[in-house]
């Protein structure tokens, strides 16, 4: 069956009538009578109001407006399909954004309220040896008012103490078993006399046993590593939304456009869900792979292995 709109310019002209003709007869600018007629469906406006321009022109022309609805269903029913899907893909896009921002924000504040903490327990904490220290700095004084009043206080006895002036010319004899006793509690010097420390044991371990290398060989490993790994290459020829899972793990998606390209690395499989099958093209570890489908069919978990 031809298109819609050959069909319809195959009727327009043998009518003898022109695009502006119809277009005024239909007021519909002349540019998207031109694009309904030559298939091009990009500069029409959505789906809705691209039918109601075929119901306006079959009906311009005395044609049955269902079959025109039927031929352009067939006509453009990939092309609308397509596009619906690049309009999920950009509504998920701008959702997954609005999530990074809002997660963003919420990293933001925590880091906000840590810092905020941090600094009220550093404020707390310097107040206190504040405190600390000044307490420090007046026990000396009270402790030695306090020696001082007690030495005062305390007497000898069998003696006096003379206050204010003697009464008679007689010296009042010296005492001497103060002295005696004060001698009897001088400190006995120490000088001369050391002791040596203990000597401390030297650790004499290897770095190489308990450092952060040790247990790790360095021989062989890497080589072998590279030779086991699987590489996917996807390039994208048409907008493709891919989903893949890298030996049974998380899922990672990603939404390439015409020309972008995508590198994965894993070691036993891929697990590839594809919204356009026919818009990438893969290689695995370097070997051109079949396509997985039509241009704008989606594929479903799509096992890509040794």
């Amino acid at each position: 069956m031809e298109s819609v709109g050959e069909f319809f310019k195959q009727v327009r002209e043998t009518k003898g009538l022109t695009v502006d003709e119809v277009a005024s007869k239909t007021r519909i600018r002349s540019d998207f009578v031109k694009a309904l007629e030559d298939g091009n469906f990009a500069k029409l406006p959505d789906q809705v109001f691209a039918k109601g321009f075929v119901r306006s022109y079959a009906r311009s022309l005395g044609l049955d407006e269902e079959d025109a609805i039927h031929r352009f269903t067939q006509s453009a029913g990939a092309f609308y399909d397509k596009q619906d899907e690049r309009e999920r893909l950009k509504v998920r896009q701008v959702e997954e954004e609005r999530k990074r921002r809002a997660n963003r924000k919420a990293v933001a504040v925590a880091i906000g309220i840590a810092v905020l903490t941090l600094i009220f327990l550093l404020s707390r904490e310097q107040s206190s040896v504040l405190k600390r220290s000044t307490s420090e700095l007046n026990t000396p004084k009270r402790t030695t008012s306090a020696s001082t009043e007690s030495a005062d206080s305390a007497a000898v006895p069998g003696q006096e103490v003379a206050r204010g002036p003697a009464v008679s010319g007689e010296i009042p004899p010296a005492p001497t078993k103060p002295v005696q006793e004060a001698r009897s509690n001088e400190p006995v010097s120490t000088a001369g006399i050391t002791t040596k420390p203990e000597s401390e044991p030297v650790s004499t371990a290897s770095p190489g046993a308990d450092g952060p290398l040790g247990g790790i060989s360095i021989d062989g490993g890497a080589g072998n590593l590279a030779e086991d790994q699987l590489v996917l290459d996807l390039e994208a020829v048409e907008l493709t939304w891919v989903v893949v899972q890298i030996d049974g793990g998380s899922p990672q998606e990603a939404l390439l456009r015409p020309g972008e390209k995508a590198h994965w690395k894993g070691q036993d499989q891929f697990v590839l869900t594809l919204g356009n099958a026919g818009g990438v093209r893969a290689t695995l570890n370097g070997q051109p792979q079949k396509p997985f489908g039509p241009s704008g069919k989606v594929a479903h978990d799509v096992v890509l292995k040794r």
